[in-house]
């Protein structure tokens, strides 16, 4: 007679359970927001890949030369996407009611995402005493320190690491352009209905889905108005509306992203949302 042995049965620690139940709830969220867009069977693209995929000029497959705002609009869509994974919080406000330009960025869950730029960028955060500001991340992430031992922190080609990451997903190619004195890699766009996709859920947010209230908008619909505004493509995402939808849009955009965002941080509940309103704090002060 064989006898049968029980396998021990792994059990999640504490801090990887969490992170599962933040993944989980942020699934939730993205199929949410994907199927008010009309289409929950969609490619799923992270925010960093979105707001490239909007700044990219989509037959020579480079963004503007004269945009020098992408790249810290990238940065903050890592912290933005590291707190739609439950991975990153704000401190708390505590008795002193602290602005968002004065919370530090605190570790919630140090459980890997699976997406390297992601977990690159958690695994600074987590090893970074004293903590530091959102305002500080993307500065960091960016590079853009005179700190020379803070330089490690920052995040190398990103870009290049994100299109690669597209033309995995079908969405786009590789191809070189000559620039008479040097050869650039570039990547055009293939995957046209992906990008219509996305316009049209960027667009709509701000004509026929339009709430006046930014607390009733999809969490990933608001953080991708916030970075377009941030990686300055959001205006270069509109101007295939019509005059009058333009200018209507254009109106909502600045009514909603030019506000104070310290008062709209302070009505939010939701730890995600605090660095969405954080990282648009950080973006209109720089």
């Amino acid at each position: 007679m064989t006898t049968l042995i029980k396998r021990s049965r792994r059990t999640d620690t504490p801090t990887e359970r969490q992170g599962r139940d933040e993944e989980e709830a942020e699934l939730k969220d993205r199929v949410t927001d994907e199927e008010e867009g009309g289409d929950s069977k969609q490619l799923r693209l992270t925010l960093m890949e979105e707001v490239l995929l909007l700044g990219l000029k989509d037959k020579e497959g480079y963004t503007s030369f004269w945009n020098d705002s992408i790249s810290s609009g990238l940065r903050g869509a890592v912290l933005i996407e590291l707190a739609l994974r439950g991975r990153i919080h704000l401190q708390p406000q505590g008795m002193k009611k602290r602005k968002l330009s004065d919370r530090t960025v605190l570790l919630k869950s140090d459980a890997p995402t699976g997406d390297v730029l992601l977990d690159e960028a958690l695994k600074h955060i987590k090893n970074t005493e004293p903590t530091e500001t959102v305002a500080s991340w993307i500065d960091l992430l960016t590079g853009e320190t005179w700190n020379p031992l803070k330089m490690h922190f920052q995040m190398t080609q990103v870009r290049e690491r994100l299109a690669k990451s597209l033309v995995e997903k079908g969405v786009l190619t590789t191809g070189k352009q000559n620039f008479l004195l040097f050869d650039m890699t570039t990547h055009p766009l293939v995957n046209e209905k992906e990008k219509e996709r996305l316009l049209q859920r960027l667009q709509a947010s701000l004509l026929e889905r339009w709430t006046n209230d930014p607390q009733r908008l999809p969490r990933r619909t608001l953080a991708l108005l916030v970075l377009t505004h941030g990686a300055d493509v959001l205006e270069r995402s509109l101007t295939t509306l019509p005059d009058d939808l333009y200018e209507t849009a254009t109106q909502r955009a600045s009514d909603l992203l030019e506000g104070n965002a310290d008062q709209q941080g302070a009505n939010v509940t939701n730890p995600a949302e605090e660095v969405i309103w954080a990282v648009l704090n950080a973006f209109n002060r720089s």
